[in-house]
């Protein structure tokens, strides 16, 4: 930001404190800090109040604004504070710091200290030993202060007084205190300290220190001086006086949310030491539970506010004072409330100890979840904290209360909005321990604590053990701890205990940093010896400070990794054999230093030595036994890994295969050697092998042992338990029993009995197995089998059952109705007819009678009862194995026909219910007869008769009134009688159900709603008891079962209690009509700013809902009446509060009151402040096409602003939008263009801020890329390819073999949008080759291939037959000019002579042969690229005087046939045959079909010998070949392909890299132009965008022809992304290799926030924008700390790196934090939410801070 020349520049500040250093004496001492400021300030360090000057050991560098002061050679008189001043003409600062310098410990004659001699015998000495330690006082200021101590110890010890870890002289000067020295003797020695007139500073830890030549002893008490209580005034009513002084200039602000700490720290220098008291709103602060006061480690004073709430704000002061004088500093904190508030907070309370204590709090929702908390440590629901949801109250009930109990308690809901209150426990003890104590080793921890009685004694324990009494004290009320220079040993948990009643804090002791030992120095390596290395060294400079140890390590060449040899105590040298190393190799070697206090670097002995392991027998060979057939297993062990060389019979086992045989078909045997183990492991040895020696033989070591085999015993391998086994009759049973040996004799016994093969049972030996089968087992084959052999026996117990019997029908429970003597039979059918079957009657088994009969047939049984009478029925059972069926018979005796009912019936229904009379008869075939009313019913879908067994029914769907009547149902001579009555149902009020209760205001239309059970049902309304009657005012509706009563224009008159009298049922309901409330209209914020300027009127003005409506106005919470300066006005219903000539005590707090309703205005008076800029521009980057926004803040909020661009003012229009929300002034740039870029500049007043725009090109990439493509010359072609966006012209050029396109009418382009082509017209030849497209941020290339125009014969060759001598002309025509062919005869290519006339004439060619012999014949072929065309010659002997008559020509014969040939894929393969003639033609076959020239496939003719090859073979080439001439023909012969081998030469190697950077992946295979395909986590790698991939060849000679696609495979991956990590595979044909690819993630961080607070008018829509780091970087957008998500309401964008949330028609309600993550990184932003006048114009701020 720029500044006007009125500025005075800024005060100094330190950005970084210079921190406490505590060194050893004799070392260095080092302070930093940073400071800035404007001017840069200048800075002198102080000691004492005196100014420093650089010395021989004092220096104070500088670097920028970092300041450092440098102490060399510390001395104890160099202890003390720094004190770093900052000045310039802006104003000062100053920071401090504490140096402590420590005297080195004295040496020892143990490694440890603390581990001392004891004294000579005899000698009677012994270390210090406190007799008495000092005691901890509570003393008032003023008061005369005496610590004792009394040590014992031989010789005298040395005593000497510390304060605070400091010597005396170094705090107080010689006349504030007094050193008094007790006599030696008996009792030891005393030293006195007496403080005189104590002062509030002397507060801290005394430590009395006595030393001597066999120990050091320490003891500590506390001393605290406490201010003198004041007398209270005169006046109880007068507010207490500050004790400060008043402010002269206006406080610091602080601000803090709810909820969270307020740390105040005040750092004050002066001698005496000044006293510190600290002030709260004029009043003196005490320390309490959320009150903190203490003195940090640099000396500064901290006030620590814990857990803020809203009553905490208020003028924080801190008061410095000695007899030298006093000052102050002063802060006002502010503490933010949260938007969502406790509808009811917590409160404080108190509980007695072992009692409860209840906790309650309400919050706004009853779904918004909570959290305890007591202090940091959260609360989980338990027996000791109970917590309690009910609906929105939230409850922490905490029993059994005790002293650590005593504390702060919060309750946590969303967002981390926080309700506090204190829980008091009263009991024995008052002030308890803290939670937890950090004291720094070395420093002295001090614990407190306060009882209610004085005079208790209580227990000081850690974890479980007393403490010494020489660490406590007491007095009255108060118990101290004091350790004296903690160690680690005092850390744990420490417990005050008085009674049952106990509280305990965890001590923590935190090691102070030691810096680690140097390096030993001067180290060399010497190779004297054979087999041995000597290395030597000297010690660290400077020795450490404690013991200290060398560590040896070595490392083989060619290895990454260091092992350990020796640990040395002593420097000097050590020689390392070969014995130290496991086995041969160079060794390289390095030494570090190592003490308690961490490693030194290490140093690494230059060169390297060969070292030779000697072996030597850890554990020989042994002899072995096994039996014939095992393995025999020989090892032995060495000292060292060494290779061996194993024998057997004196036959060395030669051959590094670990598998082998010592003759064909002699023992096999396998060699192991994992690391010093060697195993020789003889397989399936055989007795023949027994007394076999082996032996094993290396440098150093010889060994030897035996092998015996032993005739195997023989024993049972399965079963080997007894086997139990059930089997069913006819099943197949097999009995398996294997032994250890083959074909070893075994037999077979039942119940005891050898068995005996037969039929039914087998037995069968296999190998090892014997078997016993029984094919089709019966019960009687029951028994207990035994296969018995030599001294070992298997068992089975065998059981055979038949199967079981099952029961097909029935398969559910029966039930039979019978009359008296009717036959009733019951039958069962099962499914074996051998099945034996019972049956039972009610339990008991039934016997065949006269009266029973059972019966038989096959697999069905039935029970008859030939004449049923009534004792006859009951429960039957047929019961068949373990299965039964169940019959329930009922026999019915015939005097009465009806059953049911035996009376008259009465049957009362609504109307329209279903009405159903039943009547039971005794036999299902009796007809009934029903009456009503003494005449017969006639069915109808009104009333229906059903018959259902012996059941009849009349059934009434839908009963009426006239249905009404007494029904008969008659049988013979009997009836059953039903008396039917129906009846209208009772009218039921459905809605409201209870009472309800209306309040409606004024002129309001009110509802009652009543819905009845019957649409006609009749009601009547009434109010007040009185039946109503319908007018204007009350309407009366009636809608099917709903009526309503209506109050259109409801009046307070109105109001009543309603009642709808339905009859039976009625409905209930309470009006009330009130007067509207009058509210305030204008304005609509609750806080409304004003800022009025000295000598002006001062006008607010609130409009309300309604005129005539009484209103009051406040100032500062006093009444202001219409008097003087001060008018209220009122017109209607506007309000007015005018003060003229306003002053500066005109300001203040203004509250407009009306009865429901509020305003406040908050008035400054103050002269209008200059105009300036209060924060500057940010320089903007964005791409071509987006929105550029500049945002500045101008004070105040009114004042005017001019935009600039490269100098010239901004005129708004559509590019250009120019803003202003509160002090807030955006100009923003629409849809940048690359002419965009330029200096923005914002002036206000005198003040002016820049910031540059860059616009940044849209990269053209291309979305559909161009592709390879075939044509056949002549046609026309297009090459296509899609860009991203629409580019200008020019911006996307077309190559060809790397260069552009020549100037040719065949070519031309073309652009539509983002689609761009390439034409070329009537290809030719010329045109194959590589095209490419380029923008400035891609390219992508395509084959062209151009296929030749197929060559056809318009008219062949024909066959000639001339006569010898005479002449034969061969003519074809061809499809294209100018083609170039040749022509053979017989294969032999025929070339122009006397005899032989070649002629072509366009399409047309022509042979012409002359002088034609016998010899002549054969085939005459013409041969263009790829056509061939032939014919036949054939010349005839003349037959004259002259020449005798000739026998036909000889035939053509195949001599010598092609062979079978096997060759690799991609090879060539050539089949040759040869003929008897040179002129023959050959037709070669594949497979059965005839094979044609092509540019793989060459048929060749050299004499008699005839070729045929094909070019890089492929799988499908494979098959069957066959030649044929004539009549003759060769083959078929096999073509065998075999797959090419490829193996991985190099692996891929893991490659790790930062994101952002590249990774570049290299595997080389075994074979050229072989293809490769490329993979990253499963996902198919394909070249473009941030992928290349490219094939390379073994490194070709510079001025080597171009080779095709080598054996080297390369992938390139740039602009690498965290989600690329994975496993990146290649794979070429069968070989494939992996790798691993990580990726670094980079931190997500925001380059440019969101504004703190965003203003939007209501219904508009609400942008927030964030740049992060890195593009495709996952953002997550919260409000109120609830994520959000997608919708109709909110949308979430992202372009590149920039984020956006877009808030559509954004409402009041949507107003509060929005807070966007980013990673670690996170920006809040308050949305504010005005609203929109009635006549649409935006309200304007009259002021805003």
């Amino acid at each position: 930001m720029k500044v006007g020349s009125g500025s005075q520049g800024s005060p100094p500040c330190f950005l970084r404190f210079p921190r406490p250093v505590r060194v050893l004496s004799g070392a260095e001492a080092e302070l930093k800090c940073v400071v800035l400021g404007q001017p840069p300030p200048t800075v002198v360090w102080e000691k004492g109040g005196q100014p420093l000057a650089a010395s021989e050991r004092l220096s104070f560098p500088a670097d920028g604004a970092e300041h450092g002061l440098l102490l060399s050679r510390a001395l104890p008189s160099d202890a003390g504070v720094y004190v770093c001043r900052a000045r310039n003409t802006a104003g000062e600062a100053y920071a401090a710091a504490a140096v402590t310098v420590l005297e080195p410990p004295a040496p020892e004659p143990q490694p440890q200290p603390a581990e001392l001699p004891p004294p000579p015998p005899g000698t009677g000495e012994s270390a210090p030993v406190f007799l008495t330690g000092p005691r901890s006082q509570w003393v008032l200021r003023g008061a005369e202060v005496v610590l004792t101590c009394q040590v014992g110890g031989l010789p005298e010890p040395t005593l000497y007084w510390e304060k605070d870890g400091m010597a005396l002289d170094e705090v107080w000067d010689r006349s504030h205190f007094a050193l008094e020295l007790g006599a030696a003797g008996g009792l030891g020695t005393s030293l006195v300290l007496r403080i005189l007139a104590a002062r509030l500073p002397d507060s801290g830890v005394f430590v009395c220190h006595a030393r001597n030549a066999h120990g050091h002893a320490q003891a500590g008490a506390l001393l605290q001086v406490q201010q003198p209580p004041e007398t209270d005034p005169e006046d109880p009513d007068e507010a207490p006086t500050p004790v400060v002084e008043p402010q002269k200039c206006a406080p610091k602000t602080f601000w803090v949310n709810e909820g969270k700490h307020a740390k105040f720290r005040c750092y004050v220098m002066g001698k005496p030491e000044p006293e510190i008291e600290w002030h709260w709103e004029g009043r003196p602060l005490l320390p309490d539970r959320r009150r903190l006061m203490y003195r940090d480690r640099d000396g500064g004073f901290v006030l620590k506010v814990l857990y803020c709430q809203a009553k905490d704000c208020g003028l924080y002061v801190c008061a410095a004072r000695n007899s030298a004088g006093q000052t102050l500093s002063a802060v006002q904190l502010h503490v933010k409330e949260p938007r969502l508030r406790f509808a009811r907070p917590l409160q404080d309370m108190e509980g007695r100890e072992n009692g409860i204590a209840v906790l309650e709090c309400k919050v706004p929702n009853s779904r918004i979840p909570t959290a305890w908390f007591r202090e940091d440590q959260r609360l989980l629901p338990c027996r000791k904290y109970e917590q309690i949801e009910e609906g929105a109250v939230r409850r922490l009930i905490i029993h059994r209360l005790k002293a650590d109990d005593d504390g702060v308690y919060l309750c946590e809901m969303r967002g981390r909005v926080r309700t506090v209150a204190n829980v008091t426990v009263k009991g024995p003890i008052l002030k308890r321990l803290p939670r937890k104590l950090d004291v720094l080793e070395g420093e002295n921890a001090v614990l407190l604590v306060e009882t209610q009685e004085a005079g208790v004694k209580g227990h000081w324990s850690r974890d479980g053990e007393e403490l010494p009494a020489t660490c406590q004290s007491s007095s009255g009320h108060m118990h101290a701890l004091v350790l004296p220079g903690v160690t680690r040993e005092d850390a744990g948990e420490v417990t005050f205990s008085l009674g049952h009643s106990r509280t305990t804090t965890l001590l923590r002791v935190k090691c102070v940093k030691h810096n680690p030992p140097g390096p030993p120095m001067l180290v060399e390596m010497f190779k004297g010896h054979k087999n041995t290395v000597l290395l030597t060294w000297k010690p660290p400079e400077p020795l450490p400070e404690t013991s200290f140890i060398y560590r040896l390590e070595r490392q083989e060449v060619g290895s990454e990794d260091w092992i350990q040899c020796f640990s040395i105590d002593k420097a000097g040298a050590v020689e390392v054999p070969g014995d130290c190393v496991p086995s041969e190799g160079d060794y390289r070697f390095r030494i570090c230093t190592v003490s308690e206090h961490g490693r030194s670097p290490h140093v690494v002995f230059q060169g390297s030595a060969h070292l030779v392991p000697t072996a030597r027998l850890v554990a020989g060979l042994e002899d072995v036994q096994v039996y014939e057939g095992e393995d025999a297993v020989f090892s032995l062990k060495l000292s060292t890994i060494i290779q061996g060389t194993w024998f057997l019979n004196g036959e060395e086992l030669k051959g590094n295969e670990p598998e082998g045989q010592v003759a064909p078909g002699a023992l096999q045997y396998r060699k192991e050697q994992k690391g010093l183990q060697h195993r020789l492991i003889l397989q399936a040895v055989k007795h023949q092998d027994s007394g076999a020696l082996v032996g094993f033989s290396c440098p150093g070591v010889q060994d030897s042992a035996a092998l015996t085999i032993q005739e195997s015993p023989v024993h049972i391998l399965s079963p080997e338990d007894k086997m139990s086994l059930t089997f069913t009759t006819s099943e197949c049973v097999v009995l398996t029993c294997e032994l250890s040996r083959v074909d070893f004799p075994a037999a077979w016994y039942k119940d005891g009995q050898k068995v005996e093969e037969s039929e039914s049972l087998l037995v069968k030996v296999d190998g090892r197995k014997h078997r016993l089968i029984l094919p089709e087992a019966q019960v009687q084959d029951s028994g207990e089998f035994e296969c018995r052999t030599e001294g070992v026996s298997a068992f089975f117990s065998v059981a055979v059952q038949d199967p079981p019997v099952h029961i097909v029908d029935p398969q559910e429970h029966v039930f039979i109705h019978a009359i008296t003597s009717e036959c009733v039979m019951l039958t069962c059918e099962v499914d074996r007819e051998d099945a034996l079957v019972r049956w039972y009657k009610d339990g008991q088994e039934v016997e065949e009678s006269d009266f029973t009969v059972l019966e038989n047939e096959g697999p069905h049984h039935r029970l008859v009862l030939p004449a049923a009478q009534p004792h006859d029925g009951g429960e039957f059972q047929c019961v068949a194995g373990e299965e039964r069926a169940y019959f329930t018979v009922t026999i019915t005796d015939v005097s009465s026909w009806i059953v049911y009912p035996s009376g008259k019936v009465y049957v009362a229904a609504v109307r329209l219910e279903r009405v159903v009379l039943t009547c039971e008869l005794c036999r299902p075939w009796a007809e009934v007869r029903w009456t009503k009313d003494g005449e017969e019913v006639v069915e109808s879908p009104a009333l229906l008769l059903q018959k259902e067994d012996t059941v009849r029914r009349l059934v009434l769907p839908a009963v009426q009134l006239e249905d009404s009547g007494e029904y008969l149902c008659e049988i013979d001579d009997e009836s059953a009688s039903f008396t039917v009555t129906v009846t209208e149902p009772p009218v039921r009020i459905i809605y409201p159900r209870d009472e309800v209760t209306l309040i409606a205001v004024s002129l309001e239309c009110v509802v009652l709603m009543c819905e009845l059970s019957r649409a006609d049902a009749p009601v009547r309304w009434y109010r007040d008891g009185l039946e109503v009657e319908e007018s204007e005012a009350l309407v009366l509706e009636s809608d099917g079962p709903r009526r309503r009563l209506i109050l259109p224009a409801a009046q307070p008159k109105d109001g009543g209690e309603f009642v709808c009298d339905a009859g039976d049922d009625s409905a209930f309901f309470t009006v009330t009509v009130t007067e509207p409330p009058v509210r305030v209209v204008a304005p609509e914020a609750a806080q409304t700013r004003v800022r009025s300027t000295p000598g002006g009127d001062l006008e607010l003005v609130v409009h309300l809902s309604g005129p005539g409506a009484p209103v009051r106005w406040y100032k500062d919470g006093e009444r202001l009446a219409s008097q003087g300066r001060v008018q209220l006005e009122q017109a209607g219903a506007r309000q007015v509060l005018r003060v003229q000539r306003a002053r500066s005590k005109d300001a203040g707090e203004y509250l407009c009151d009306a009865p429901h309703d509020s305003r406040i205005f908050l008035v400054t008076v103050e002269e209008s402040p200059p105009v300036k800029l209060v924060s500057e521009l940010i320089p903007l980057t964005v791409h071509e096409g987006d929105d550029a926004t500049f945002r500045c803040e101008v004070s105040p909020p009114d004042a005017s602003v001019t935009w600039l661009r490269n100098g010239a003012v901004v005129t708004p229009g559509p590019q250009l939008e120019m803003a202003q929300n509160g002090s807030s002034r955006t100009l923003t740039v629409r849809r940048c263009q690359l002419e965009d870029a330029g200096t923005v500049t914002a002036q206000a007043g005198g003040t002016a801020t820049s910031a540059r725009l860059h616009v940044r090109e849209t990269e053209l990439l291309f979305l559909r890329r161009l592709q390879d493509i075939r044509v056949e010359e002549g046609q026309d072609m297009c090459l296509k390819v899609e860009t991203g966006r629409v580019g200008t012209a020019g911006a996307v050029r077309w190559m060809r073999g790397g260069e552009p396109l020549p100037l040719d009418s065949r070519l031309s382009v073309a652009q539509e949008g983002h689609v761009h082509r390439l034409f070329i017209h009537g290809v030719v030849l010329a045109d194959q080759g590589t095209y490419g497209c380029e923008s400035p941020h891609d390219r992508t290339l395509a084959r062209l291939s151009v296929r030749p125009r197929q060559l056809r014969a318009l008219r062949p060759l024909e066959d000639m037959t001339v006569s010898e001598g005479g002449s034969a002309t061969f003519q074809l025509e061809l499809s294209q000019e100018g083609v170039i062919g040749e022509w053979a005869r017989g294969g032999v290519r025929l070339q122009p002579g006397p005899r032989c006339h070649i002629h072509a004439e366009g399409h047309t060619h022509r042979l012409v042969l002359r002088g034609l012999g016998l010899a002549d014949s054969g085939c005459v072929s013409f041969t263009a690229d790829a056509l061939r065309c032939a014919a036949r010659l054939t010349v005839r002997a003349k037959c004259g005087p002259h020449r005798p008559f000739l026998p036909s020509e000889v035939p053509v014969t195949i001599v010598r046939g092609p062979q079978d040939l096997e060759v690799t894929e991609g090879d060539t393969a050539t089949l040759e045959c040869e003929l008897s003639q040179a002129l023959a033609d050959v037709t070669w076959e594949k497979d059965g079909c005839a094979l044609l020239p092509s540019p793989r496939l060459r048929l060749q003719a050299l004499g008699t010998r005839r070729l045929l090859q094909l070019r890089r073979c492929s799988s499908s080439d494979a098959g069957t070949y066959s030649c044929a001439v004539e009549t003759s023909r060769a083959g078929p012969v096999r073509l065998t392909v075999r797959e090419r081998r490829v193996a991985v030469l190099r692996e891929l190697r893991a490659v790790r890299a930062r994101e952002g950077d590249g990774a570049t992946f290299e595997c080389t295979v075994s074979e050229a132009e072989t293809p490769g395909c490329w993979e990253l986590g499963g996902r198919q790698l394909r070249p473009g965008g941030r992928i290349r991939i490219r094939q390379e060849g073994e490194a070709p000679a510079s001025l080597a022809p171009p080779s095709p696609p080598g054996k080297k495979h390369i992938l390139v991956l740039s602009l690498l992304r965290a989600e690329d990590a994975g496993e990146v595979r290649f794979q070429a044909g069968p070989a494939q290799s992996s790798a691993l690819l990580e990726v670094e993630a980079l931190p997500l961080q925001m380059c440019r926030r969101p504004p703190r607070e965003k203003t939007v008018l209501a219904g508009r829509r609400a942008v927030l924008e964030v740049t992060v780091s890195r593009s495709g970087g996952y953002v997550c957008w919260l409000r109120e700390g609830v994520e959000l998500c997608p919708g109709d309401k909110y949308e979430m964008r992202s372009h590149g790196p920039t984020h956006s949330l877009v808030i559509r028609d954004v409402r009041p309600e949507d107003q509060g934090t929005y807070c966007c993550q980013a990673g670690q990184d996170s920006a809040d932003t308050q949305l504010l939410v005005e609203g929109v006048r009635m006549d649409g114009q935006t309200p304007a701020l009259l002021d805003s801070d």
